[in-house]
């Protein structure tokens, strides 16, 4: 048996040391390495989650945009089954007003029909009698006869009450239409009148005269207000001069003046007059109040339907929208 020296036992410990120090090292290796991929898992979880989060995120408003809409169309929906379901109840009654009165008028037919089998056979029995009998019989026969022109006259007044009733139906199914259509115009009058847009359409001549007018201007201002207005700016000089707005010496200075005369209705006298007042350019036409018409038509003796009636804001409109190349 060798003898265990002391280096032998030295070279043991080394060579443990040193294997327990490789071993230590490779093992913090390998935990590092999956402390690493660890911490990669869960990155990757988390960026999964958030993209799912963010999805779910624009799918529930989508969702939400969906059933605001889904809801709106069913109270729209709703309303105009109620006005239909009313309409046809109108339409019911009335037809079953028409059958009662149908109805009536068939048993008046068959109560005659009935009169006029038992008058017969009453002449037919009263033939062989007296002659007084014979004035009665005569007596009942111009009451048959009167009963034939009312059985007449009943059956031609059949037909048109029929044809009447048909009309009245297809009438009425037309203004249902319209109504539904007068609401769906209401609801989108509504929506522009709670955007706060002002809007101004054409005005119908035979139901708008010289003495009326029409606004564009929501807030309602009375002419008496109005001419109030205008008197004290007569009284101090203000009405009819040009040169008092500096937009508008500037407007004119650097030839920015439109030609006034493409708006319909507008001829070289209104646009001078137009200008006298300190209007040159499309954008004051088209930005015109209550206020204003009234102004121009006091200026203009009485053109106040005409202005609406010819539509002199919407044309600055348009023309101003060629203008600008929108």
């Amino acid at each position: 048996m060798p003898e265990i020296t002391a280096a032998f036992i030295v070279l043991v410990a080394v060579s443990t040391a040193v294997g327990a120090v490789a071993g230590w090292f490779a093992r913090a290796n390998r935990c590092a390495q999956e402390k690493t991929a660890i911490s990669e898992g869960w990155r990757r979880q988390l960026d999964a989650q958030r993209n799912e989060h963010g999805r779910l995120l624009e799918q529930n408003r989508t969702l939400m945009e969906q059933a605001s809409q889904l809801q709106a169309k069913g109270k729209d929906a709703t309303n105009r089954a109620r006005e239909l379901s009313a309409a046809l109840k109108e339409v019911f009654e009335r037809r079953d007003q028409l059958q009662r009165e149908l109805k009536e008028i068939r048993s008046r037919l068959e109560r005659t029909l009935r009169q006029r089998d038992e008058l017969l056979s009453e002449v037919r029995s009263s033939e062989a009698r007296s002659e007084s009998a014979r004035a009665a019989v005569q007596e009942k026969d111009a009451r048959i006869a009167r009963l034939n022109r009312a059985l007449a006259s009943w059956q031609e007044r059949l037909p048109p009450l029929i044809e009447r009733y048909r009309e009245r139906d297809g009438e009425a199914r037309e203004l249902a239409v319209a109504l539904a259509s007068a609401h769906a115009r209401i609801d989108e009058l509504e929506r522009e009148d709670d955007a706060g847009a002002t809007r101004v359409e054409p005005v119908d001549r035979k139901r708008l005269g010289d003495e009326l007018d029409a606004s564009n201007d929501p807030s309602g201002v009375s002419y008496t207000g109005l001419e109030q207005v205008l008197a004290e700016e007569d009284a101090v000089g203000s009405v009819g001069d040009a040169s008092d707005d500096p937009e508008d010496r500037d407007g004119v200075a650097g030839g920015l003046r439109d030609n006034l005369r493409l708006i319909k209705g507008i001829g070289p006298t209104i646009e001078k007059t137009l200008n006298e007042l300190g209007i040159f350019r499309f954008n004051q036409i088209a930005e015109m109040s209550e206020y204003d018409i009234y102004r121009v038509a006091r200026r203009l003796k009485g053109f106040s339907s005409r202005i609406y009636r010819e539509d002199w804001i919407g044309q600055a409109r348009n023309l101003q929208l060629k203008q600008s190349g929108t």
